[in-house]
């Protein structure tokens, strides 16, 4: 398989992260969105939405978007699972996942951050105010979930699943921003649970190819 992915895309990391703890081994190849990479025909050509991550199978078969890819990797290779074997627990697992990849990743990204500051002329200080507002209040809801439930090690339960794929890429995103994580023991916990697992160790920006110093 090739991953076409940036290391700093949150999108793309959670992608690296269910490869890690499925064992597959795959392609790296860089796609520098900072540089604008993902524009080029070079990547356009076989990426028709423009965005990274893009999973290429073996057979030339094609996936984007992280959570359909992962969620193809889960269904293909069941073990470890990231979702659980009920449905009730499946539906906690997907909501909680998609707190981070459908409310506060879409008006974060990079994409949109050019163009608050391209395009609507927002300065740095307001652009980064944006930023931590959004994914603040974001996390608040996040932790309100993990509160309502059972006391556990990782997102849901005692083994990592899809929310700790996606958790893990927006905190180290919202660090770089430096936005307040104070006062969100049971998600800052879960991030720490994972953060010792080998899989999310390899997985992070730092140990990419493509990482900048």
């Amino acid at each position: 398989m090739k991953l076409y992915n940036y290391f700093r895309s949150s999108a793309s990391f959670r992608v690296r992260i269910a490869l890690a703890l499925k064992g597959l081994d795959y392609e790296y190849h860089s796609v520098h969105l900072a540089k604008g990479a993902h524009k080029l025909p070079a990547y356009t050509d076989i990426a028709v939405e423009g965005l990274v991550p893009l999973l290429e199978l073996d057979d030339g078969t094609r996936l984007t978007q992280s959570m359909a890819i992962i969620e193809y990797l889960d269904e293909l290779h069941p073990e470890p699972a990231l979702l659980p074997a009920n449905a009730l627990g499946r539906a906690r697992v997907r909501a909680l996942a998609q707190i981070i990849a459908c409310e506060i990743h879409p008006i974060n990204n990079l994409r949109v951050l050019k163009y608050l500051s391209k395009d609507l002329k927002v300065d740095e200080d307001t652009k980064n105010t944006w930023y931590r507002h959004w994914v603040r209040s974001g996390l608040e809801s996040f932790e309100r979930q993990l509160a309502s439930q059972a006391p556990s090690t990782y997102c849901f339960g005692e083994t990592p699943t899809l929310a700790d794929c996606c958790l893990v890429p927006q905190i180290f995103n919202g660090q770089r921003f430096n936005v307040d994580f104070s006062g969100l023991p049971r998600t800052m916990a879960a991030f720490e649970a994972c953060m010792k697992h080998p899989a999310f160790q390899k997985a992070q920006p730092s140990a990419c190819p493509d990482a900048e110093a």
